[in-house]
């Protein structure tokens, strides 16, 4: 789109604003969600506002004032552990096609490579399912193809033996006890789900090299808030990436992220998790 239909539709966009009763697109948290946005997206007029123009150019406004101009515009998270969560949630979700391809430019544009992005989508399969997973793996072969100067090297995936004694020794480096006893209380009903939980989601995938292990622990934390289904696994993974280096703030910070993506009350569920989490550390 050339820059004399980027200015047809811009004043088309104001018009309507105007004839709904919005303010003009120049106050404060606008500009600054426009800033955060342009870095993100890699383009001075981002796609959300010229998309929406006829229809809701209000929720375009919005998306960028309050989406990014004031839910994702502090350095609680860096914009790299932004985008993280946000394609990590998009995929668990696997409502929001667009949306997920727009965030995998947008995690490639702030410094994520195609490799830790791969490996965000490939974690999907143990808290969202594998259709997910493969779902998300298409919509990044299509935004690495429309990159051809695009470096992508398959990620190291390390030793495929002794699956049990790997996961079960990052089970305990990520949940400590919380997890054996997770694993402990299958045992009368469903051995084999524990042994999966211990081979499948931490022997082959905890284990793989390409995504270090707090950034694999944002990711769950940000699955789980958006998932809205998984309270108590919720809470032994904010424990999970308080226990490898992070922090309340920052779990505070990505479920609160969540509303953005998964709605206000995934991320009041979540919070509320969080309160618990943070009470029985104190204790």
């Amino acid at each position: 789109m050339n820059s004399a239909q980027n200015s047809g539709t811009a004043s088309s966009a104001s018009s309507a604003a105007a004839a709904t009763g919005t303010a003009p697109d120049t106050d404060e948290r606008f500009e600054r969600g426009l800033a955060l946005l342009r870095k993100v997206s890699g383009s001075e007029r981002p796609a959300v506002l010229d998309s929406l123009a006829d229809i809701a150019p209000d929720l375009g406004r919005m998306t960028v004032s309050f989406g990014y101009g004031e839910l994702l515009a502090n350095d609680r998270l860096t914009l790299r552990q932004r985008e993280v969560a946000t394609v990590a949630a998009l995929a668990a979700m696997g409502t929001a096609a667009p949306q997920l391809r727009f965030h995998i430019d947008g995690a490639l544009n702030v410094g994520v490579t195609p490799a830790e992005v791969v490996e965000v989508l490939i974690h999907a399969a143990v808290y969202a399912g594998i259709p997910a997973a493969l779902n998300g793996i298409a919509v990044a072969r299509e935004a690495f193809r429309d990159r051809p100067g695009l470096a992508h090297e398959p990620a190291d995936t390390g030793e495929r033996d002794q699956r049990y004694e790997r996961g079960l020794a990052k089970l305990a480096e990520v949940d400590g006890h919380a997890g054996d006893a997770v694993v402990a209380s299958l045992q009368d009903m469903a051995p084999d789900l524990g042994r999966y939980i211990i081979e499948f989601a931490f022997g082959d995938i905890y284990s793989r090299t390409a995504l270090d292990l707090k950034s694999r622990e944002l990711a769950t934390v940000a699955m789980c808030t958006a998932l809205g289904t998984a309270a108590p696994q919720l809470r032994v993974h904010i424990h999970g990436l308080l226990n490898v280096g992070g922090t309340r703030e920052e779990v505070v910070e990505v479920i609160t992220q969540m509303a953005g993506y998964a709605g206000f009350p995934a991320a009041l569920n979540g919070i509320a998790a969080a309160r618990e989490v943070f009470a029985e550390r104190d204790r």
